[in-house]
């Protein structure tokens, strides 16, 4: 993981001067989608890299201890060990980031991954997740029972209303009682993206956020009616890189919701490269938000190593 954000004091001048110009980031963003596929021989290295920067998300009502533990199995190999071998990554160590469970999973996840003597990081969604409707103090108490339970990485969720309603400092300030929360666990701050209305708001949102001291900021709970989108991350990453700019602290990145396939993966890993350099490439700064990515991923790995592509019962489910 990066090294913690410290976070800065609340500035209203960071923010009260935002105006984002849509139609540069709208271009910006088709610019990314419409470039070239990279070549066979190095998309196959790419998508090993896409899948060590996944948090394998697990977030059902009907989750229980074995579909927990079967999570943490496939977070632990991703991929077939035999078209690792043949790739010559066997030896590599490639696992997942991290897996990603709701607070009353945490205790599962950590005691399937010390069984299989992993150090993977569990993260977990709270603070009333994905609405964040819930009063403060329990938001703040489900943050202490994840973290002590296990997590080392906590997902909250920001008050959308502070935001919608332009109570940016109120927003700063329950930010950070979420940061003092999580005492060493890393705080990804999930902006809702789908429900913050403009990308001023995004930008303003992103911005506050990494003031309170979020190690990284993250587009959707994948529980909204629009989840990542390649625009609206375009104006969270030029946040962080304004954001880096002025304080010289480096704050992570993570796309969720909606991210299915391989092809998607690869877009995704250029707009990090491209906005905001190889430093960002890799789980430290940059994660991907997702549930059945790895299914596609496997597959197209599985099509570069045979020739052919599988039928998904010959892949291990996550």
């Amino acid at each position: 993981m990066s090294a913690r954000n410290p976070g800065t004091k609340f500035d209203p001048e960071w923010i009260s001067k935002v105006r984002v110009n849509t139609q540069a980031v709208l271009k910006r963003a088709q610019q990314i989608q419409g470039q070239k596929n990279l070549k066979k021989q190095w998309q196959a290295a790419w998508l090993l890299k896409a899948v060590t920067c996944i948090d394998l998300t697990t977030l059902a009502g009907d989750d229980t201890p074995s579909n927990v533990h079967r999570l943490c199995m496939k977070a632990i190999q991703p991929i077939r060990y035999d078209l690792l071998r043949k790739m010559d990554m066997h030896d590599k160590g490639v696992t997942t980031a991290a897996v990603c469970v709701y607070p009353s999973r945490v205790a599962d996840a950590a005691a399937s991954l010390k069984a299989a003597n992993s150090s993977l990081p569990v993260a977990s969604v709270a603070t009333g997740f994905p609405a964040g409707q819930t009063p403060l103090e329990t938001r703040l108490q489900e943050v202490r029972m994840a973290v002590a339970d296990g997590a080392t990485e906590i997902d909250i969720v920001i008050n959308r209303t502070l935001a919608l309603t332009g109570q940016w400092e109120a927003l700063y300030d329950e930010i950070r009682q979420f940061r003092e929360a999580c005492g060493d666990a890393h705080m990804k701050t999930i902006l809702a993206i789908g429900e913050l209305a403009t990308f001023t708001n995004v930008y303003k949102a992103s911005m506050v956020a990494m003031m309170a001291g979020s190690d990284f900021i993250k587009t959707s709970t994948g529980k909204e009616a629009v989840n990542a989108t390649y625009p609206v991350a375009i104006v969270m990453v030029r946040a962080i890189r304004n954001y880096f700019l002025c304080t010289g602290h480096k704050v992570g990145f993570k796309p969720a919701g909606g991210i299915r396939t391989a092809q998607e993966s690869l877009v995704w890993l250029t707009l990090i490269k491209e906005e905001l350099g190889n430093d960002w490439l890799c789980p430290h700064l940059f994660r991907l938000g997702a549930s059945s990515l790895l299914a596609d991923i496997e597959r197209q790995i599985y099509h570069h190593v045979t020739g052919q592509y599988a039928a998904y019962h010959e892949l291990p489910m996550a």
